[in-house]
């Protein structure tokens, strides 16, 4: 993969997405979106609704299945579309495309097809609709935030504005706040922007506060006045230095912001400084204080942020085309669009699910007004609704129909509406130039049968973008698993980032970088919601083996180093290694230790109350990986002292796990039971006396690489077993023969990607390359029965059954799919287990030769298994510092090496063809 595309120098100080401001951002209702106010967190959305007329309309509802699938999408985001299915399968169908028109301009392009024997009539419904920043995640009510009002001469401090804060009683999270968020802020209604500083500041006496800020002029009689709130009421007590000295009550009523002002005296222009130290009592939130001219405290006024989500609509240039224009924006939208008979609708509503529907037979009003919603100012949602209809369709013909929406000055959006030209000869060659960039997966005969999947997953992977989100005191747009999880999420994100290198890097790129923080980040090591998998660490080895980019490398390590050394209980307020044994474990973090929501042990962990003196295994078995990939990256960089720490902790770790925690009867490793002094004291058993982690957990270490011979070959064997681990459709989360398994979980009695992902990884890195592409190859299968099927692309399998479950345009846990793909079917990829870190690598021009420089680091068997897609014309040979291995070719192209683990750890590989296949 050529580095030329990388770009770093955006990403410093930021964790948002280098992409166009036009893109399938809803949270809502599917379409495409515009960012209307970034700083603000406000979008804008075009829906598109079709429908039979006058019968039924589709709500292509983006958070539950409502009949559309992501069909294609360019990595940029500059083309994308969806099927809309109407009459399944393929019957009566919508492909429904947003293409590049300008960098303020986009096409709707809708075709619209009927493949019966019958005539039907078809609508279009094209709904705009302003959404505003919402109060949490998962909630799609607006934030209801106030705008202070300070005298003049006086100046306003927020609360999240501090220098600096300190809990009394140190948290664990001190250092790694979670989704994000400032340490103490508090996200909810009433606060200047939304936030303040809660979180239970305040209860405990010695919490403290410090702030630094600027006065532009002297005051001759100042006051401190500080907005509050006790929310659960009582009486705060803070005591004040710097600026003001003394201590003083908060008093107020519970859950209502209260402004208290103290007398100053005067103050000069310039900088000044202020402390605020608890003396406990009553926890409070702080909105933050206003230093100000005594006599005009009275005058302080924290108004209210009115949303306004109903435009002024006005007529377009043109007779089908409309200006909007928000109250609360200064841009202007336009819409044109194609059709003899169109009307404009107003929907007054906070839904359009039941709404539009309800409505479908009223033909005469335009205003049309459905649920309230008082989460709006006035009382509602408002959508505008461009109603296209009827729109006839002979039986087994098709037609297309154009639409356009842009943005911008109020001129220059009449401009682009006067241009409009809803032809074919106009709008086609826009679309069909946009379509070029889609992303189509590249692959040898072999790979053909699987690519309508893959590329069904390639477009839900780039279309599961979202906005807002938010983070750090902004808003982003950014990959989730799916519509569903508006929000961060670590440890899928890690495979999101996995997915997207396998179809654009810098789209990888910029998934790695939302994760990390600088150096040194007083906040957060790093970026954490949900499970504390370290998947990003893999992400990393995986960029740095296809670019050998050392910008990238020298970019990414400190943020890499910082992240591991909190998750490994080495830094700031991490409490993931307390015991004794050395063993780590994150329920003070998250419950889910493995992403796996009802693994059998850790749900007995969490009823039982175990959470202080148990441990899983897959945490030590990732960290453990995590500091084997960094010795890797710090012995590229020369950082000699990272080396030997990180060697330290591998020897430690991989001595406790021995120890402690293989089961020799059972054949896996086990949770550790530790006792009050954090001493391990034996394995977690089941109410039967089985051990409790028989399952993927309990093989984690194969990842790690610390498995003896014997561990290994009984793991594999577990492996492959249709009595314990292996299934039809792939591994099982959790051993089927184990006392524990039952057929009807979320992960237990199911099959999922991403644990298989790192078992494959680390089946190749020991040289046992038959069970991997088992695993691959029944992955594929799967995936494409199921995606042919649906057209959905799932979360997990059913062990029973075989189908799909869970989310289904999911583009998290399921993205190991294409990587698979690519490592099987794809020409010029070099696929290496989890200790090989290349060096240098080049395929010739047509890929019938591969020179790659390798260093093998921590070899954990006697040898580790490469794949090189190589051109599928010829037959192979390939060498290892000048002499021969041995090669397999499962299929033509596909060249397997198994790399003997010597004292040449490192060294020179040639793949080069030696005839043609007649």
């Amino acid at each position: 993969m050529s580095t030329s595309r990388i770009q770093l120098s955006h990403l410093t100080g930021s964790h948002d997405l280098t992409l166009t401001a036009w893109g399938p951002y809803s949270k809502v209702y599917t379409g495409i979106s515009h960012i209307a106010d970034q700083h603000r967190g406000m979008r804008f959305d075009l829906s598109i609704f079709p429908g039979f007329y006058r019968r039924q309309v589709m709500v292509p509802n983006a958070k539950w299945e409502s009949g559309y699938h992501p069909w294609e999408a360019a990595a940029d985001l500059t083309y994308y579309a969806y099927r809309f299915e109407l009459e399944w399968k393929d019957q009566v169908y919508a492909d429904i495309s947003f293409s590049y028109a300008g960098e303020n301009s986009r096409l709707v392009r809708c075709e619209l097809v009927n493949r019966t024997q019958s005539q039907q009539n078809l609508v279009l419904h094209y709904i705009a609709a302003l959404y505003f920043p919402p109060v949490r995640t998962y909630s799609d009510e607006p934030v209801r935030m106030v705008q202070p009002r300070v005298p003049p001469g006086g100046v306003w401090v927020a609360a999240l504005d501090y220098e600096e804060l300190a809990f009394a009683n140190p948290r664990h999270d001190d250092t790694l706040v979670y989704d994000a968020l400032w340490r103490g802020e508090e996200r909810g209604h009433g606060f200047s922007g939304g936030s303040g500083v809660g979180k239970g500041f305040g209860r405990d006496a010695g919490d403290r506060l410090v702030y630094r800020f600027h006065l532009p002029a002297p005051l001759e009689q100042a006051g401190l006045a500080l907005r509050f709130r006790l929310p659960q009421g009582g009486t705060g007590r803070v005591q004040l230095r710097g600026l003001a000295k003394g201590e003083y009550p908060l008093i107020g009523n519970m859950g209502e912001f209260n402004v208290q002002v103290i007398p100053l005296g005067s103050l000069s222009a310039g900088g000044h400084h202020l402390e605020l130290v608890s003396q406990g009592g009553a926890a409070f939130d702080l909105d933050g204080f206003a230093v100000l001219p005594m006599e005009q405290a009275a005058n302080l006024a924290f108004q209210p942020v009115e949303w306004h989500p109903q435009p002024l609509l006005e007529q377009g240039p043109q007779p089908n085309s409309l200006l909007l224009k928000y109250p609360d924006l200064e841009q202007w939208y336009g819409i044109a669009w194609q059709g003899a008979h169109s009307e404009v609708r107003q929907i007054l509503s906070h839904e359009l699910d039941r709404t539009l529907r309800y409505y479908i037979q009223e033909h005469v009003q335009k205003v049309l007004v459905g649920d309230r919603n008082p989460l709006y100012t006035g009382g509602t949602g408002h959508f505008t609704d461009v109603f296209v209809r009827p729109l006839p369709l002979a039986p087994r013909s098709s037609r297309l129909e154009y639409a356009m929406i842009c943005n911008g000055p109020r001129h220059d959006v009449e401009a682009s509406l006067s241009s409009f030209s809803p032809g074919i000869e106009h709008c086609e060659p826009l679309y069909l130039a946009a379509r070029k960039r889609r992303f189509r997966f590249q692959t040898d005969p072999s790979g053909q049968a699987y690519r309508f999947s893959q590329d069904r997953m390639a477009a839900t992977t780039l279309t599961n973008v979202v906005f807002p989100i938010y983070m750090r005191r902004r808003y982003i747009r950014h990959f989730t698993p799916g519509k569903w999880w508006d929000c961060l999420y670590t440890w899928d994100s890690g495979f999101i980032g996995l997915g997207l290198l396998e179809l654009d890097l810098q789209r990888a790129i910029d998934c790695l970088n939302a994760y990390t923080t600088p150096q040194g980040d007083p906040q957060a090591a790093f970026i954490h919601h949900g499970s504390m998998v370290p998947v990003q660490m893999y992400l990393f080895l995986e960029l740095w083996n296809r670019t050998q980019s050392r910008e990238l490398l020298e970019y990414f390590y400190p943020r890499m180093r910082q992240y591991y050394r909190f998750i490994a209980g080495r830094s700031g307020s991490s409490t993931t290694r307390v015991l004794k044994s050395g063993l780590l474990k994150t329920w003070d973090y998250f419950y889910n230790s493995g992403g796996w929501d009802d693994y059998p042990p850790q749900v007995y962990v969490h009823k039982q109350g175990l959470e202080a003196t148990t441990t899983p295994v897959v945490t030590t078995a990732h960290v453990l990986r995590s500091a084997r990939i960094l010795q890797m990256a710090a012995h590229a960089l020369g950082a000699e002292e990272d080396i030997q720490e990180y060697q330290q902790d591998i020897d430690l770790w991989t001595d406790a796990l021995q120890r402690y925690a293989w089961d020799e009867q059972a054949g896996f490793f086990s949770y550790v039971v530790h006792d009050t002094q954090g001493n391990p004291q034996g394995f977690l058993r089941h109410a039967s006396g089985a051990n409790f982690n028989r399952g993927l957990d309990g093989a984690s270490p194969l990842v790690a690489g610390i498995c003896t011979a014997e561990q290994q070959h009984r793991l594999v064997e577990a492996f492959n077993s249709t009595q314990q681990m292996w299934t039809s459709i792939g591994l099982s989360t959790v051993d089927q023969s184990a006392p524990y398994y039952k057929p009807d979980g979320y992960w237990n009695g199911a099959v999922w990607m991403p644990h298989q992902w790192f078992m494959w990884k680390a089946l190749l890195n020991l040289g046992e390359s038959n069970t991997a592409h088992r695993i691959a190859s029944t992955a594929l299968e799967v995936w494409k029965s199921e995606v042919e099927d649906s057209y959905n692309c799932f979360e997990h399998f059913i062990v029973q059954s075989g189908r799909g479950a869970g989310w289904h345009h999911f583009g998290g846990l399921s993205t190991p799919v294409m990587s698979w793909f690519n490592a099987y079917h794809a020409v010029g990829r070099l696929t290496t287990g989890l200790d090989v870190w290349i060096v240098r690598q080049k395929f010739s021009a047509y890929h019938s030769r591969l020179e790659a420089q390798l260093e093998i680091h921590h070899p954990s068997a006697g040898i580790t298994s490469l794949l090189a897609g190589m051109h599928p014309g010829y037959r192979y040979r390939a060498s290892w510092n000048g002499k021969a291995l041995s090669t397999l070719e499962p299929r033509m192209g596909l060249v397997e090496v198994h790399l003997p683990v010597t004292e040449e750890r490192t060294g020179s590989l040639l793949i080069e063809a030696i005839d043609t296949i007649s």
